[in-house]
């Protein structure tokens, strides 16, 4: 079978997406594509092609990703599908070869939709998700403070003019967020098509004040319920972020007590947020984790060389990279990343790194998950304090 991989023709777009939305046993939405296409570039859009047909394909956004210490440009890679006809080919292998060799980012990160599948392409679960599905009717804050500052809502054009300014306070200091450029604001965060709402309702807008400032936001579906004449909605938060524990407090405060509601959902709560410490019964807030964010360490040097470390202490690792060779071989790791000779005091593979990048995993834990070997004694200790961060990575969108 001779398959060609190649970036659709604008002609050509829709039915390379139509390939992928099959893969997953979607419909086609016609304002998706208009959609995607005002904020996706098309040559990072490839296609596998079979005899002139799409059957797979896969994307990436061009994105900037915050790192302990600073950002880099990151592909966020999307849309990875192919269909069930051509399935255990290796055209997902020749789609994920491609994107590595020829994306220009020296990181790549993805949602995966199937869990076991990426850490092949050298993958790592660099950000974990948590999930909250939270009783409101047993919610209490710790102290029982009062009320303070303004929540009111606010339509879609005041929504993107607020929204942003509180967003890139808390992504700026939060390992796996990344930017959001007005089109993606307009396009992904503040649309509300009817075949996004799955059940729930409208999208709702809040903006939390404090002294006539913006400090919070959150978006917000309400799905109505109703057993035997006593209210069961559920209320799914979208997106919620704030400036400060206090913020945090009131907005939260506000999310909970919304009439109508048994239960408060997220799927993708922040693991660092203050709010589990600021209730009485954090039990009730029903947190659950999974894998989230994954990242790919395509270029080592530029990579590690862009994020910060807190110590001023090195390490030497010797590096597996299968999928990626240049990456492979021995790295001193530190203030400078180069490539040394000097000799290897740890061993493991661009998956394990990866998992270590943002912060989410110490080398102590990953000693644990025997995904690192240590060759020096006390360079798990070195490692897991070069690389500490001071808050585990949150990514809060799936894309």
């Amino acid at each position: 079978m001779s398959i060609e991989i190649r970036s659709p023709s604008e002609e050509e777009f829709r039915d390379a997406a139509l390939a992928v939305y099959t893969a997953f046993g979607d419909d086609l939405n016609d304002s998706d594509i208009e959609r995607e296409r005002k904020v996706m570039p098309l040559d990072r859009f490839i296609a596998a092609y079979d005899d002139g047909r799409p059957v797979g394909a896969a994307a990436s956004y061009p994105f900037e990703l915050t790192i302990p210490g600073d950002t880099i440009p990151a592909a966020g890679v999307t849309w990875v599908g192919v269909l069930p006809s051509h399935r255990r080919r290796g055209i997902l292998q020749s789609l994920m070869r491609k994107q590595l060799t020829e994306d220009s980012e020296a990181v790549a990160i993805l949602w995966a939709s199937e869990s076991a599948i990426y850490g092949r392409f050298g993958y790592g679960i660099s950000a974990p998700n948590v999930r909250m599905d939270a009783r409101s009717d047993r919610f209490q804050l710790r102290g029982d403070p009062d009320p303070v500052g303004t929540i009111r809502h606010v339509d879609t054009e005041e929504a993107l003019e607020l929204f942003p300014k509180v967003y890139d306070r808390k992504r700026l200091e939060t390992p796996g967020m990344f930017a959001r450029t007005r089109e993606w604001w307009s396009e992904m965060k503040l649309a509300d098509p009817e075949h996004w709402r799955r059940g729930f309702g409208p999208k709702h807008l809040v903006v939390l004040e404090l002294d006539g400032a913006p400090e919070a936001y959150a978006t917000y579906r309400v799905k109505s319920d109703w057993e035997n004449g006593i209210p069961k909605g559920q209320l799914m938060v979208l997106d919620a972020f704030a400036t400060s524990p206090t913020a945090t407090r009131e907005l939260w405060r506000f999310l909970f007590n919304i009439d109508l509601v048994s239960n408060v959902k997220q799927f993708m709560f922040d693991p660092g947020s203050a709010l589990f410490l600021m209730v009485v019964d954090a039990r009730r807030l029903n947190l659950g984790m999974s894998d989230g964010l994954w990242l790919r360490i395509v270029d080592v040097e530029r990579a590690l060389g862009a994020r910060s470390y807190a110590t001023d202490d090195t390490v030497v690792i010797e590096l597996s990279d299968e999928l990626c060779p240049w990456n492979a071989g021995r790295w001193k790791i530190g203030a400078e990343v180069e490539r040394t000779n000097d000799a290897a005091e740890l061993a493991l593979d661009s998956t394990d790194l990866a998992s270590a990048y943002l912060g989410a995993f110490d080398f102590h834990a990953l000693a644990r998950g025997q995904r690192v070997e240590e060759l020096k004694p006390g360079a798990l200790e070195r490692a897991s304090a070069l690389f500490r961060t001071t808050r585990p990575p949150y990514c809060p969108e799936e894309f």
